[in-house]
């Protein structure tokens, strides 16, 4: 019988590749992903294979498929990478608090109207925090979380989703802005039965905020599905399409100064009590290495966000 040739070790930056390709099912795209050239790639997952003695993968001139082999190992290697990652994670969260790198998510209704007064806490307080912010919709920042990519997010909540932890830092109300001449301009009892009959104008598909001002018009009665026929992908191209006639739109309160003091074409009202209005939050990994960390940092947003028109959550209390 012949014997059998004992299984090397195999690297992480193999594991890496092999990982990267399993997801993507496309080299190029795989490498991109990990930052790696498609060569090294290509040579990380053939010394895998002799290594392992095994074939993963199953190569033609148009696709990449996983092998029966390849399909049980791939799960079995992006165990190890999180073991590795949670590992470093811990290592990380011994070392003195808020140093080193914190990569913070954000959504684009909230970016640029909160990173002003985030970038000023960190500077301030936390000046041996390598703060990184990556701007992304929802789905994609919780996917980062979850892979590791992302370590705290700032996001409208609730979310429903498990794994995670929802630090609450403050409410919102909603504001209606509308073109200058508009009937409910300058208003500060606005009842929400009117926005049975606006043309309303939204963000695309993807944003939460159009979510959140749908469910809102639900609420106000609007008839499901009544018709939006002009959406924009960001608030500014939002706003200046109000200002040119096309109807009404719903903006944070955290938004109104900075969008509509571009146009003096522009006007506001505000709801009757109780308005509409979203929660922003910390979301962070339930469980993760450094979670006291980011509840501190959660309680020291709270602090620093109690000048701006928002109603500040109180802190939760200590265990």
């Amino acid at each position: 019988m012949k014997p059998v040739r004992p299984v090397k070790q195999p690297s992480l930056a193999q594991l890496r590749a092999f990982a990267a390709v399993a997801e993507h099912l496309h080299f190029r795209d795989a490498a991109a992903a990990i930052g790696m050239s498609q060569p090294a790639l290509s040579g990380a997952v053939s010394a895998l294979e002799e290594a392992l003695g095994v074939q993963l993968l199953e190569r033609t001139t148009r696709r990449v498929l996983l092998s029966p082999a390849g399909e049980r190992l791939a799960v079995r290697a992006k165990a190890v990478l999180d073991a590795v990652g949670a590992l470093i994670e811990e290592a990380e969260a011994v070392r003195a608090p808020f140093t080193g790198v914190l990569r913070l998510g954000v959504i684009p209704t909230v970016a640029p109207y909160l990173l002003p007064t985030v970038l000023r806490l960190v500077h301030e307080r936390y000046p041996e925090l390598d703060l990184q912010v990556h701007e992304e919709q929802t789905s994609s920042l919780l996917d980062g979380l979850a892979a590791g990519r992302l370590d705290v997010l700032l996001l409208a909540v609730p979310l429903g989703v498990p794994g995670v932890l929802e630090l609450p830092l403050f409410d919102e109300d909603f504001v209606l802005v509308m073109p200058r001449d508009h009937w409910l301009g300058g208003r500060e009892d606005v009842p929400r039965e009117a926005l049975r009959e606006l043309d309303l104008l939204l963000l695309d598909e993807g944003h939460c905020l159009r979510d959140q001002a749908l469910d809102i018009c639900r609420e106000a009665g609007r008839e499901e599905g009544a018709a939006v026929t002009t959406t924009a992908a960001g608030l500014a191209t939002l706003v200046q399409l109000v200002a040119g006639g096309l109807g009404v739109t719903l903006l944070p309160r955290t938004a109104v100064r900075v969008e509509t003091s571009r146009n003096d074409r522009l006007v506001t009202g505000y709801f009757a009590e109780p308005a509409p209005s979203r929660r922003v939050a910390l979301v962070v990994r339930a469980g993760a290495a450094r979670q006291g960390e980011f509840e501190e940092f959660a309680g020291a947003l709270r602090g620093a966000m109690s000048v701006l028109p928002v109603r500040v959550c109180p802190s939760p209390p200590l265990p």
